[in-house]
């Protein structure tokens, strides 16, 4: 086996927090080995009520070691330790989620009879485990995420190889330790770092793979797709540039109170982050001026203090991106409203920028950072085609007191859900979560990746 080392730091003060060891082709191989032969052996398989219990000792687990997990995903992540505490807490219902989904899992009777050709016959369905799964995470919900992947695999009956974020793996492997202190065997679940991106490669395109479940950037998703083993089935989740609509009927206290969060959550590292946000012409001048009073009320800095609202960017590298991106917005006509700086080398203060050009990469792309695009409108359908314009398509948002306007919108905007009256952000982890066009593939949420990872198999009986 030859390893390396990575090295973890904290993306705030570069503290090292750990490290974990990168593993070669050859040991990677092992693991898969590993894996494929628990699954191949149906007589070892992990009967439902087997998984029930590890899965419920986990969470009990989970509660008892909460704010230290909390406090790991704010010091690798970045994350301020407020909502920090809420992952925690939301990752401890995933699992309860994913224990609920398979308590209640069941087939169904397949109406065959109405043929003379299937007379006395009786068929019937049951669920089993699709085979080995594959799980590459991203480092912005670093236990969350990890639990809609892992737990999910474990309570479908699938051995899972997980390999977490470079960022941050330390809140991974302190789930995977969890899961084999609560009885689940160590070849069930394996926490992997690869030595390079070519071995990354070869895991997720391995035929020994039965299901490969990706969460991160669109471009790296969409190209292991194209390379997977024949009759690997997948699961992808990207990013987006969500649009919220601002209707001149909007309550704007409630809704600059619920965009500030929906923009800034997590220095707007998150994959359906208020991006582009379509304000009525009417009630521009208003809005603006509240947005702007409370975006400068937060408090940016070391994410490990409680009274922290934006931590860092995840690497300095996206703090000199993010900076680029709004420098050049303003050279094409942006007007800056707040933020536009650096805070230290690590963190970006909470920007708005009104009207940039269509052009400008702030206005195509996937920002990843603590910046709000405001865009005035006079038509709510001129809204509309502009919010619907770019090539991807995940969450989006309306606030209005109108019903009509509301449902116009969830008609017509491009998106698998909308919010009204709430930013786009807005998820809980049992409501379906899917990106559309190159936002991703398939549908998230516990129990709809349960299903996912497993087949639903016929039984036909003769009479």
């Amino acid at each position: 086996m030859t390893t390396s080392l990575l090295k973890v730091h904290s993306p705030y003060n570069q503290d090292e927090l750990g490290s974990m060891n990168k593993l070669d082709w050859p040991t990677i191989s092992e693991k898969l080995d590993q894996a494929l032969s628990v699954f191949q052996n149906r007589q070892k398989w992990l009967p439902v009520h087997e998984r029930v219990g590890i899965l419920e000792r986990t969470t009990r687990l989970m509660m008892k070691h909460h704010a230290k997990l909390a406090m790991q995903i704010s010091k690798e992540g970045g994350k301020p330790l407020k909502d920090a505490l809420v992952e925690t807490t939301r990752a401890i219902d995933g699992v309860r989620l994913a224990i609920e989904t398979i308590r209640t899992e069941a087939g169904h009777v397949v109406p065959i009879n109405s043929t003379v050709a299937a007379a006395n016959k009786i068929a019937m369905t049951q669920l089993e485990p699709i085979g080995v799964v594959v799980a590459v995470s991203a480092f912005n919900h670093p236990l969350n995420l990890i639990v809609h992947q892992v737990a999910s695999a474990v309570a479908a009956g699938c051995p899972v190889l997980v390999k977490p974020a470079n960022d941050t793996p330390l809140s991974c492997q302190n789930f995977v330790d969890l899961l084999i202190e609560a009885g689940l065997p160590k070849a069930w679940c394996q926490c992997v770092i690869t030595q390079d991106r070519s071995v990354a490669e070869a895991l997720v395109t391995d035929p020994r793979v039965a299901f490969f479940s990706f969460i991160g950037s669109a471009s790296v998703g969409w190209s292991l797709r194209s390379k997977l083993a024949a009759g690997t089935r997948c699961a992808l989740e990207h990013g987006g540039a969500a649009p919220v609509i601002l209707n001149d009927s909007a309550n704007l206290p409630s809704a600059v109170e619920s965009i500030t969060k929906g923009g800034f959550y997590h220095a707007g590292q998150v994959c359906v982050s208020v991006q582009r946000l379509y304000v009525h012409e009417n009630i521009a001048t208003d809005f603006l001026s509240l947005f702007k009073e409370s975006a400068n009320q937060l408090n940016v800095g070391d994410p490990t203090l409680l009274e922290t609202d934006v931590g860092p960017l995840i690497r300095l590298a996206e703090v000199t991106r993010v900076d680029r991106w709004v420098k050049e917005a303003i050279e094409q006509g942006a007007e800056l409203i707040c933020g536009g700086t650096t805070i230290g080398e690590q963190c970006y203060a909470p920007t708005i920028l009104l009207n940039p050009s269509v052009d400008s990469e702030v206005s195509q792309k996937e920002i990843f950072g603590p910046v709000v695009c405001v865009y005035t409108y006079s038509s709510i359908d001129d809204a509309i085609e502009r919010a619907n314009a770019l090539p991807f398509a995940f969450q989006a948002a309306v606030f209005t007191t109108e019903l009509e306007t509301a449902m116009h919108c969830y008609k017509h905007m491009n998106a698998s859900a909308v919010m009204v009256n709430d930013h786009s952000a807005f998820r809980v982890d049992n409501m379906p979560f899917a990106g559309l066009k190159q936002s991703g593939l398939g549908v998230g949420g516990i129990q709809h990746t349960v299903r996912d990872m497993q087949i639903e198999k016929m039984l036909v009986l003769s009479m």
